[in-house]
């Protein structure tokens, strides 16, 4: 199985974390999975730009963004060549290096998973 590293964020992962994820997993989904709670203000249907991450190793292994997905990068905040929404990102067979954005643009956090 893959490994997820999650690289250190004051809010959600302190410590930064290594976790195992299974293959076809969103990111969003591992990271709930492992109590890492990246905001998903719309349930991780692609219908915002909370669950945004940057994929600093990787990225290039994953398949690529449609074009809805695009759509709602372009509203991100701190977007980078790497910027993926976690609620579209499947898991392959290839290690991956995730950073969670200081910053996003929701208006009200929801709750813990």
């Amino acid at each position: 199985m893959p490994q997820i590293i999650f690289l250190p964020h004051a809010e959600h992962c302190p410590d930064g974390m290594v976790v195992e994820a299974e293959p076809g997993k969103t990111l969003l989904e591992v990271a709930h999975d492992n109590h890492i709670e990246i905001e998903s203000a719309c349930g991780g249907v692609c219908a915002c730009t909370t669950c945004h991450c940057i994929i600093r190793e990787g990225f290039d292994s994953l398949e690529e963004a449609d074009e809805l997905e695009e759509d709602y990068l372009d509203k991100a905040w701190g977007l980078e060549r790497q910027s993926r929404l976690s609620c579209q990102t499947i898991i392959g067979e290839d290690d991956l290096t995730v950073e969670i954005p200081k910053y996003s643009l929701n208006h009200a956090a929801e709750a813990p998973h």
